[in-house]
């Protein structure tokens, strides 16, 4: 890297007029220089420090090829000029001029005819370089600078003797303030010009050093910054222009303190370390990252998630309790075979019809109960498959009346058997009570107020197919949307409540001493009952997507089985391995 230090020493204002102008200023700082003459105008470029680094891509200042032309040779063969240039033609060409007095015999006769291009780039650089093109446009800025501090005040004359312009009284300190709003083209068609810090308003090149075994080397413009250019083309580099050398084993180096962070993962700045300092951070839960050195991670779309590397979105299945796979076709086998077991159980009671056993607890009910047991397991069919609109009308609503109808039956079951035991004590009133007309009235009261929420809730607002895209990462699960989820417990409610009260009422009278008393089986039926929907709250609201409705299914078929068995098999075992208890006179004496 080269540091160009800029010396302008001007200390009184004065114009020089071409070809050549000695402007005769005193010189408060002697150079050191051959070609230095006291009372020059000094514009002259400095190196003052030469560093040499491994990096081969350095940023110069943007070049022009047009500020060098012919007549270079022409100053180099005139004896008049500076011989500088003239030292210089001849130590890179091996060659002498006809009037020098250096030996004459180890080169040939300088013609002014050679070509600087054909010198190699170590010697000579036929497009400008950096130190010159910086001194080039500093001498024009000076210029340019100059003369607009003299023509401020429209304040001047010249002098035809000595070649002076008078400034008017304007100091030279006051020259740094016409410096700073210099702007003007120079002959290279670019805008010379300073921003408000004083720092040149200018792009660079950026300059691939590429260097050879015999020690020369070639520069390959790969990329240039353009402060004044869009956001994404300020800083433009072609990477298939880039000669690495060797020493960097073909790998690019990097300029931060890590390595990258891959994808699946997010950068986050170190704090109190260089902005090129960073942690990098496994993607949180549900975001991907499918780039390299992410500052954050984003969301999948919608019906997508992400992998297990958190890089790349995949397509979720869509999928909803059906049929064809195990859960389904296993929660529907036990449906059917509860079914047929209630069906079976239903004819025996049926075929005998005519037997104490039987008659004891109001037949009707039995048969009632019996039937609504059916239909609720039968109902749990209702929620495998597909959602449909009329599978989801009568998936819950169904579930409710059913289940109100049979915890109802029992209900009534049990207040007959309080009041059968009441209406033996002499004179007791509660005869008239005893009979069909209270069980159908119990029965039709408890079903037509379910009926009635039920009603209101697919008025108001119905369950209807929908589609869950977040409660399960990988799938899109087809489902019934309840619509109101305060109707549905309103449902539950209303069933929890029966229930309650029937098991209330059944354990009170568990030891009333009746010879038909089946109280006692309707007391542990109804704690069944009320065990598995009291567990199904909790489960079912921490489950999600399809397992949701199996665990509803679970419960409709626990608590219909639990019914079924704790009533109903005390009663088949009579009927069909002990017939010889079935008659009034054995029911009597047991009782």
């Amino acid at each position: 890297m080269t540091f160009l230090v800029l010396t302008l020493m001007l200390l009184t204002a004065t114009v020089c007029k071409d070809p050549i102008v000695i402007c005769p200023i005193r010189d408060p700082l002697p150079i050191h220089h051959k070609y230095y003459q006291a009372g020059d105008l000094i514009i002259a470029g400095v190196i003052s420090q030469i560093y040499m680094f491994t990096n081969p891509i350095t940023f110069t200042k943007r070049l022009s090829e047009e500020l060098f032309d012919d007549h270079v040779s022409t100053i180099a063969t005139s004896e008049k000029e500076d011989g500088f240039i003239r030292d210089f033609w001849q130590q890179a060409f091996l060659c002498s001029f006809s009037d020098s007095t250096e030996d004459k015999k180890d080169g040939d006769m300088c013609t002014g005819e050679e070509k600087l291009e054909a010198l190699p780039g170590s010697v000579f650089e036929t497009i400008t370089t950096a130190h010159s093109y910086t001194i080039y446009n500093g001498v024009y800025a000076v210029l340019h600078a100059l003369q607009a501090m003299l023509f401020s005040k429209g304040k001047h004359r010249a002098v035809a003797d000595d070649r002076r312009l008078d400034l008017g009284g304007q100091q030279l300190w006051q020259f740094h303030h016409f410096l700073r709003k210099v702007s003007f083209n120079n002959s290279a068609g670019e805008r010379i010009s300073f921003d408000q810090n004083g720092d040149l308003v200018s792009g660079y090149d950026i300059v691939n050093w590429v260097t050879f075994p015999n020690q020369s080397f070639l520069r390959v413009k790969v990329g240039k910054t353009d402060p004044g250019g869009p956001a994404d083309k300020m800083l433009i580099v072609h990477e298939n222009r880039i000669v690495w050398p060797s020493m960097f084993n073909q790998a690019q180096p990097l300029s931060v303190c890590n390595d990258n962070c891959h994808p699946g993962y997010s950068r986050r700045r170190k704090e109190g370390k260089p902005f090129c300092c960073y942690d990098c951070l496994p993607c949180p839960e549900g975001k991907i990252s499918y780039m390299k050195d992410r500052d954050e991670c984003s969301q999948c779309p919608e019906g997508q998630y992400p992998n297990n590397d958190q890089n790349l979105c995949l397509p979720k299945h869509i999928t909803f309790l059906s049929y064809e796979e195990p859960l389904g076709i296993s929660l529907a086998s036990c449906a059917l075979s509860f079914s047929f077991i209630t069906a079976l159980v239903l004819g025996i009671f049926i075929k005998y019809q005519d037997t104490p056993l039987v008659k004891a607890n109001n037949q009707d009910l039995t048969y009632t109960l019996l039937i609504s047991l059916l239909l609720s397991f039968l109902s749990a069919l209702l929620f495998i498959g597909e959602p449909k609109k009329l599978t989801c009308l009568l998936r819950q609503t169904a579930f409710g009346i059913i289940f109100s109808v049979a915890v109802s039956c029992l209900l009534a079951k049990t207040v007959l058997v309080v009041l059968a035991f009441m209406a033996t004590k002499p004179g007791s009133k509660m005869r008239k009570w005893v009979g069909i007309k209270l069980s159908i009235s119990i029965v039709l009261s408890c079903s037509l107020s379910q009926a009635t929420i039920c009603i209101v809730w697919l008025v108001t607002s119905p369950p209807f197919p929908d589609v869950d895209m977040l409660s399960v990462t990988e799938q899109i699960v087809l489902e019934c949307n309840e619509g109101s989820v305060t109707m549905f417990y309103c449902v539950l409610s209303f069933l929890g409540f029966l229930a309650s009260i029937s098991f209330t009422v059944a354990f009170l009278a568990r030891k009333l001493p009746d010879s038909f008393n089946e109280t006692k089986f309707i007391t542990f039926s109804m704690l069944v009952f009320c065990s598995v929907w009291v567990s199904f709250v909790p489960t079912y609201l921490s489950t999600k997507g399809k397992s949701m409705v199996a665990v509803e299914i679970f419960s409709i078929l626990t608590s219909s089985a639990g019914l079924l068995g704790c009533v109903f098999s005390p009663k088949c075992y009579i009927i069909l391995l002990r017939p010889e208890l079935n008659n009034r006179e054995q029911l009597i004496r047991k009782g």
